[in-house]
């Protein structure tokens, strides 16, 4: 009680000391900033919030209670192929293709995100997101831009490939959800069935066009080795395969490559029925293989642009991605 009275005491005797003009400007500052934080609009808060699972990404989703679909930022970027944090979805607008077919009432959505209290556990922190709309804006403005050849990055074709898919996939979902709607079901279905359904149609529809062999790699192995590339349509030399055997299957992990062949035996006509690639599995193997396809052709660009041959590259990846439980070694010619 006494270090609370000095203290009063104290604030007492500062202010004494202040002039008139100051004490008023003081007390008007006071006054201000109190009307200011009476002016501030109140952010609205989300009634309901869930995770929407799409395509391997899980997008935070948001009811506000004033009755806005709200997708988080983040989210809807991972949602379309997006990698890393940060604000992605300006990066997007920012594009070059993306502004020249992109209607302003989108650039001015992504401009101005939803500022809503309900994905940070602290009240006082605003979370910001975009209404769920605007993920299919998004989609067909790059769809839009890939139509009109405007599309020149790997990165900028992927978005428009994971677009594709969603587009497509809204649709079916749509169509079903009005069956439902019609006939009554949508009372009994269980509570996540259309996310179930649209997560199935997604993985189905990525899975087909995902290659897990680039045609970058094949491409980079004749110019390595001073061959004439001729394109994806015609046979390559039969020797690739070999070095793709070597170079993949036989660095990722110990004994993959027997395990592989047994159970993609050769016929009589030594051909097999099945791709070996084909038996990884999707949550540990092919995960594996995607790592190691992207650091072989990172090497690949390396020796390229220095120069190397092919002898030069293997022994690059040998020392950096040797193979797993043997020291044999690729046959090399005399070339560079």
């Amino acid at each position: 009680m006494d270090s609370e009275n000095n203290r009063s005491n104290g604030g007492k005797v500062r202010a004494a000391k202040l002039s008139k003009e100051r004490r008023s400007e003081i007390a008007r500052e006071g006054a201000l900033a109190k009307h200011a934080k009476a002016q501030t609009p109140k952010l609205p808060t989300a009634s309901h919030k869930g995770v929407l699972k799409l395509g391997g990404s899980e997008i935070a989703c948001f009811v506000l209670e004033d009755g806005r679909r709200v997708i988080s930022g983040r989210g809807m970027t991972s949602a379309i192929g997006m990698l890393g944090r940060g604000s992605g979805v300006a990066r997007i607008s920012g594009m070059k293709a993306v502004k020249s077919v992109a209607e302003p009432s989108f650039l001015q959505a992504i401009a101005s995100p939803i500022e809503f209290i309900g994905e940070s556990p602290r009240k006082d922190v605003p979370s910001h997101g975009f209404e769920a709309p605007v993920l299919q804006d998004l989609c067909e403005v790059l769809l839009k831009a890939r139509d009109a050849g405007m599309l020149a990055t790997e990165h900028e074709i992927r978005y428009a490939q994971f677009a594709d898919t969603l587009i497509r996939s809204f649709a079916r979902v749509g169509i079903v959800a009005l069956v439902d709607e019609a006939t009554g079901y949508q009372e009994e279905r269980p509570k996540d069935a259309l996310q179930a359904y649209l997560e199935k149609i997604i993985s189905e529809e990525l899975a087909s066009w995902v290659k897990k062999f680039p045609d970058e790699f094949y491409e980079n192995i004749y110019k390595l080795r001073g061959w004439t590339w001729p394109g994806m349509s015609k046979n390559r030399y039969s020797v690739v395969g070999t070095y793709t055997r070597d170079l993949v299957f036989e660095r990722i992990a110990p004994g993959l490559l027997p395990e592989l062949e047994r159970k993609s035996p050769k016929n009589e006509k030594g051909q097999r029925a099945n791709k070996l690639h084909q038996w990884l599995t999707e949550d540990i193997g092919d995960p594996m293989l995607a790592q190691h396809m992207h650091s072989l052709i990172m090497f690949q660009r390396l020796a390229i642009a220095n120069g190397f041959g092919w002898n030069r590259f293997v022994k690059m990846v040998d020392q950096v991605l040797p193979k797993k439980g043997s020291t044999l070694e690729l046959p090399l010619d005399d070339v560079i």
